[in-house]
Order: structure tokens, then sequence, then C-alpha cells
């Protein structure tokens, strides 16, 4: 049932920090885009003041409560407790996934990066709710992601092991239907939300994309 749950939340998730984007405010643009399709939200915020973090990070929390969308916190588990989000998403230099289940408790979501299949064993074995694989295609958005690696990965986890998938790095609605082809479950994306002139149509499109394909499926 978590499983299926899961499935359905990461058709779009938007992965976003605490900085607007033109003349939008980071909640604006999140309020837009849970308010046209966005299924789950990863708060990543690396450089900003703790007490900041806190307290935006409470609002974002609130509005995902408001639209009944997982709120996560990407790496930080302080944070993860102190705003009781939904769950976190770790990578693989982070704490693992063992260690934030005891500390996050059972009903709490834990989401964990691959880019090989090495990597995927390792998130398998800390108890990964979803597997992040990526980056699929280049991305600007983080600097630190490596090499694109295509959709091979999520195939052969997918045919190896029944947990859900969310593809990220560099996707849109240009190549979101060959990440969920190659059998993800949903796609992570930052700016082809984020930075778009109407977030809210941007998820919408998104979100329309991965339904039809379910359809199809």
């Amino acid at each position: 049932m978590f499983q299926n749950r899961l499935s359905h939340d990461l058709q779009v998730y938007l992965v976003m920090g605490l900085n607007g984007f033109g003349e939008r405010t980071a909640l604006e643009i999140a309020q837009e885009a849970l308010a046209d399709g966005v299924t789950m939200i990863q708060l990543r915020e690396k450089k900003a003041p703790l007490k900041q973090v806190l307290e935006q990070g409470a609002e974002l929390q609130a509005l995902c409560r408001q639209y009944n969308v997982p709120f996560i916190v990407n790496d930080r588990i302080d944070v993860a407790l102190l705003l009781d989000a939904d769950g976190v998403h770790v990578g693989q230099d982070d704490i693992p996934g063992l260690e934030a289940r005891r500390l996050l408790g059972s009903d709490k979501i834990i989401g964990i990066s691959a880019g090989t299949m090495e990597e995927a064993e390792w998130a398998m074995s800390n108890g990964a709710d979803y597997i992040g694989v990526g980056p699929i295609y280049s991305t600007s958005t983080k600097l630190d992601a490596g090499r694109a690696i295509g959709g091979d990965l999520i195939r052969e986890i997918a045919a190896r092991w029944s947990i859900p998938i969310v593809g990220i790095g560099g996707i849109d609605q240009t190549n979101a239907v060959e990440v969920l082809q190659a059998g993800a479950n949903g796609i992570a994306v930052v700016s082809a939300i984020y930075n778009h002139p109407q977030p809210g149509y941007a998820a919408n499109t998104l979100l329309r994309l991965v339904r039809e394909f379910s359809d199809r499926a």
C-alpha cells in the first residue's frame, strides 16, 4: 500500500530551494505548482542559514499539507525532524538510509539517489522506499550531479526490484515520456517548473504527460 501511494506521489516531483525566480518568491512558485499538478516537493537548500530554512521550510511544509502532497527534505535529518517532514532524500555520501530510518521512524519516506547499479544495490540494502535515478540528461541545476546516464539504469532497476523509481536530471516536457518508458514511476524536475514563467502551467503539462502515459501503459 505504501509503495502504491509512492508510485502516485512521485509522478511530478518538484525539487526546489528557497530563492525565488523572476518576480515570484519560492513559496509563490510552490503554490502555483501545487495548485496545478505537482505531486511531491523536496526542499533542497544548501546555502541559506538554518533560521531561514526552518522559517520558510515551515511555510512550505504547511502549503504541502494544504494540498495533501508529501514534503521531503534533502539530506538534512535535523531539518526534517524539526519541520516534521514526511521524509528525507539522501545521496550516496549522506547519512545512510538505515540511520535516517532509525532517527525519523518507520512511517517516514526514505528516498535514496543512485547513478549506478552498485549504488542502487546500496540504496536497497539501506531500506529505500524509492530510488531517485540520475542524472538522466545533462543538467545545470546540480553542478556535482556527474555525467548524464540516460534511462538504462532505470530499466535495470525496474527489472530487478519492485520499487518506485523517479528519474531526475535535465527532464522537461520534451523528454519526460522517454523516462517513463524506461520504467520510472515519475519525474523529478527543478528548472522545468521552477524557472518557468508559468509554474502552474508547467506542472500541469508534466502531470498530463505522466497520466496519459500511465493510462496507455
